[in-house]
């Protein structure tokens, strides 16, 4: 309790500095940067576990809540970018692969799990099941993360001119009773319900269903309150930043560097095919870049609510890689197994 209570006290400093100084997401930047700095400094900070769990349920049933019948009209509309998808994905590996084995002398399986731009628990789990070296994975898609999420608003802001102010939902006092009673059923019935059936990213695909499903049937028209999205960027910029407790200098010069490095290809693909989008207009810039850009779900969704972006259109791109990527991960552990098995 110590530990955890000395994170969330270097969190809310952070919140506080960065709202002082009109910083952008200060929920969201202020926790993740103070998080790092501690976990940087090695001081004894611990997550929040089912807490910061709990945060990601907030923004399945935001993207929930945004699915209407008007979003199936647009679905036909999405068929193009989507079918896009699976090129990303291959590309991805057909560069990151040889990046994280030739350049930075990778094991086959590190080296794969590592390109792959899946959700992070995923990758380091299914990595770890095929031989990969777990704490290599983590510090990757951490660093992945972190640095996509710091650096997507500085791009949307100065390429797109994107503003990342738009009201992330009304106050709770705004919202009848009843939906905000609904809205909390969703998130904890989705949630569990989904670890029940196995469900990949239950804390946010469960959720998401079930407000979905509310919304098409007509008892749910609002987003969360703002102030359960504000609690739900705090957590997951706290996340962000514990992911790094424990790191060594020789990690921060050969794995994370590594990790610095792949960000800067995937974000040169990410942007070659947001304009591949944008010229084939299928899509609008801001959402075709949030669609592409490989961060996390949670992070991607935050994003999309603030600059006001179609949140159906984003999460559709990304729901499309993250299934492909984790579908493919236990065939490609097979291989790998098969490939390493000594012959005779």
């Amino acid at each position: 309790m110590g530990r955890r209570a000395l994170t969330f006290g270097t969190a809310a400093v952070g919140t506080g500095v960065f709202w002082l100084l009109h910083l952008p997401l200060p929920f969201l930047f202020g926790p993740m940067t103070a998080c790092l700095i501690a976990a940087l400094a090695h001081l004894p900070m611990k997550g929040f576990g089912f807490i910061s769990v709990a945060a990601r349920t907030i923004l399945g049933v935001a993207v929930g809540a945004s699915i209407t019948p008007e979003l199936f009209s647009e679905l036909p509309k999405m068929a193009g970018s989507v079918a896009l998808v699976p090129l990303f994905i291959l590309v991805i590996g057909c560069v990151g692969v040889p990046f994280f084995r030739i350049v930075w002398g990778f094991d086959a399986p590190t080296a794969y799990y590592a390109a792959m731009p899946g959700g992070l628990q995923d990758m380091v789990i299914f990595g770890t099941e095929a031989g990969g070296n777990p704490r290599t994975l983590s510090l990757i898609h951490a660093t992945r993360v972190l640095l996509i999420v710091t650096l997507a608003p500085a791009f949307l802001t100065l390429v797109y001119g994107a503003g990342l102010t738009n009201p992330i939902g009304a106050p709770a006092s705004e919202i009848p009773l009843r939906e905000l009673a609904l809205m909390a059923v969703a998130a904890f019935v989705g949630w569990k319900g989904g670890e029940r059936i196995g469900l990949f990213g239950a804390s946010i695909l469960g959720p998401m269903i079930v407000t979905a499903a509310l919304s098409l049937a007509g008892f749910i028209h609002a987003r969360p309150p703002r102030e359960a999205i504000l609690a739900a960027q705090f957590f997951i910029g706290c996340g962000i930043g514990v992911q790094f407790l424990g790191v060594t200098l020789a990690e921060l010069r050969r794995v994370v560097i590594a990790g610095v490095a792949y960000v800067l290809l995937l974000a040169i693909l990410a942007a070659g095919f947001t304009l591949v989008v944008t010229r084939l207009e299928l899509g609008h810039p801001v959402e075709a870049f949030l669609a592409f850009a490989p961060g996390g779900q949670a992070e991607m969704t935050v994003l999309a609510i603030v600059t006001g972006a179609d949140l159906g259109f984003v999460i559709t791109h990304h729901l499309t890689r993250i299934v492909l990527v984790i579908m493919g991960a236990p065939i490609v552990a097979a291989l790998i197994r098969r490939w390493a098995k000594p012959q005779g």
